[in-house]
């Protein structure tokens, strides 16, 4: 089991483990491939940033990802290909019950989008740009570089725009993040992991370690023997004999939301009368969090694992809010991150998880409904577009009409367990923790059940004992592209540059 000093950080693209906050300026690239071989070229001299630290900021970098129609378009054999997941290979919107399930129905289905919907503007590749302020206009110059406009044709440049620690709604984002244990040493034994841990495994992030389960996620291993450019590759950890293709790399989750500012303040302010102080208690209901970050819940006193006791905003559970009395049950970041443990609370010993198994001691027959969180994180890398709209503006009947969203990105490394599973059973379900007939209230898409029953609606807690139900709630959020990405490693990179030409001997 390796440290943190032997870990690959030279071979690891540099956006997973920074996220390049202070770099405000940025150009997301959507490319397909028109000339494979000048591509090859261009990715072979192109500057993507690695992930090793330097005591200098970095005035710019470069992010590099391929969908599976573009990892067959830099000419990687299907035999590799076919090694990646169902999730990856079928993408984001190449199935039916997948939209479904994600809630990419309706305003949000694939046929609406802009990009990424059903055979219409899927990009092989994305390019992630970053700098310091002012600076990208010439970072994006020296990344295009030779050969650039041969081999690339640029489907869409997408918008971004900074706006500040906010996201377009007004609330402070980016609070709760994962920290990864790149020294592999936090146990995987759910009685010592029995309470919520911000510090996940590495193999949660990127192919080629443990995860969660102490298990290594399939990914494309490769025989040496039958084909000599896959030398380049790192070994594989569990087969040492095989080349590892996935290794230190991550699947990439980008999803385009579009986010109706005026129209969530002003839904927001009609519910609450129009009285400023209602309007922001029910918007931080709904949120999770007041605008400046603080939880609705307080912070915890004793430590939790992977949490600097330094960071108070982000420093609680919700375990003393099982009912959701000062948190709602539904809110959008309880509902994307529960901070639930491994085990049930009061569960220390065998005889303790046997009595709750049987159901005694229980003090709600809820209590145990979420799954544990740890084997659901993300590590989110997304950015926001469009002009800033503050809520007493976004009020008003003159208010300026403006795109405005997220371009979301989330980093996984299997999206099946991580991202789809958040996305369906917790963001989308109408049952979550024992909630009935009740989407998230920020993301939710308003379909009615099966059953013809609506799930427009938002409960929230009263101090006199009476849910307040906010309905019918519209649609805030609308999806507006989105696509399954492969973000490889360094050595993968040189890799895929170092594909034969059609008609090789060389098979992968």
């Amino acid at each position: 089991m390796k440290n943190s000093s032997e870990f690959e950080f030279d071979d690891l693209q540099g956006l997973i483990r920074f996220g390049y906050g202070k770099l405000t300026d940025t150009c997301f690239l959507l490319l397909n491939v028109a000339d494979k071989e000048a591509a090859k070229q261009w990715l072979n001299s192109a500057p993507v940033s690695n992930a090793v630290k330097s005591d200098k900021q970095p005035s710019a970098a470069l992010a590099c990802a391929f969908t599976v129609e573009g990892l067959r378009a830099m000419g990687l054999k299907e035999p590799t290909i076919e090694s990646f997941s169902d999730e990856f290979i079928t993408g984001l919107s190449g199935d039916e019950s997948r939209s479904r399930r994600l809630g990419d129905v309706d305003a949000n289905a694939p046929e609406n989008w802009i990009w990424g919907g059903k055979a219409k503007q899927i990009p092989h590749v994305l390019l992630l740009l970053y700098a310091l302020p002012d600076g990208i206009e010439n970072w994006r110059k020296k990344v295009v570089g030779k050969n650039f406009s041969k081999a690339f044709k640029i489907l869409a440049t997408l918008p971004t725009e900074d706006i500040g620690q906010i996201e377009p709604f007004g609330f402070a984002d980016g609070i709760s993040q994962p920290s990864i244990d790149w020294q592999r040493q936090q146990s995987t034994n759910p009685h010592d992991r029995d309470r919520y841990s911000n510090l996940m495994a590495v193999g949660e992030v990127l192919l080629g370690y443990p995860n969660e389960y102490k298990q290594y996620t399939v990914r494309p291993l490769i025989d040496p023997g039958k084909d000599k450019n896959a030398a380049i590759l790192p070994n594989a950890e569990d087969k040492p004999k095989l080349k590892d293709f996935g290794r230190n790399g991550a699947y990439l989750v980008l999803r385009q939301l579009g986010q109706d500012v005026p129209g969530f303040w002003k839904f927001v302010d009609t519910a609450a009368g129009s009285v400023p102080k209602k309007r922001e208690q029910i918007a931080a209901a709904m949120v999770g969090r007041s605008r400046d970050g603080s939880p609705l819940v307080p912070e915890v006193a004793e430590d939790i694992p992977g949490i600097p006791t330094e960071d108070r905003i982000n420093h609680f559970t919700y375990d003393a809010d099982a009912g959701g009395d000062q948190c709602p049950i539904g809110a959008h970041i309880r509902r994307t991150n529960p901070r639930t443990g491994d085990l049930p609370l009061g569960v220390t010993d065998f005889v303790s998880w046997l009595k709750k198994t049987l159901g005694f001691g229980q003090s709600r027959l809820d209590e145990d409904l979420v799954a544990s969180s740890r084997f659901h994180r993300l590590l989110r890398r997304g950015r926001t577009y469009g002009p800033k709209l503050a809520p007493e503006d976004a009020i008003k009947p003159d208010a300026p009409a403006a795109e405005r969203g997220i371009q979301f990105i989330c980093l996984v490394a299997n999206i099946s367990r991580q991202f789809e599973f958040v996305q369906n059973a917790w963001v989308m379900s109408s049952k979550f923790s024992g909630l009935q007939k009740e989407t998230d209230p920020l993301l939710g898409h308003r379909k009615p059940l099966m059953s013809g029953e609506a799930t427009a609606q938002f409960n929230r807690p009263n101090p006199d004992g009476v849910v307040q139900k906010t309905c019918p709630l519209p649609q805030f959020i609308t999806v507006r592209g989105g696509g399954y990405f492969f973000m490889p490693g360094l050595r993968a990179l040189k890799y895929i540059a170092a594909q034969p030409t059609t008609g090789s001997d060389n098979k992968s």
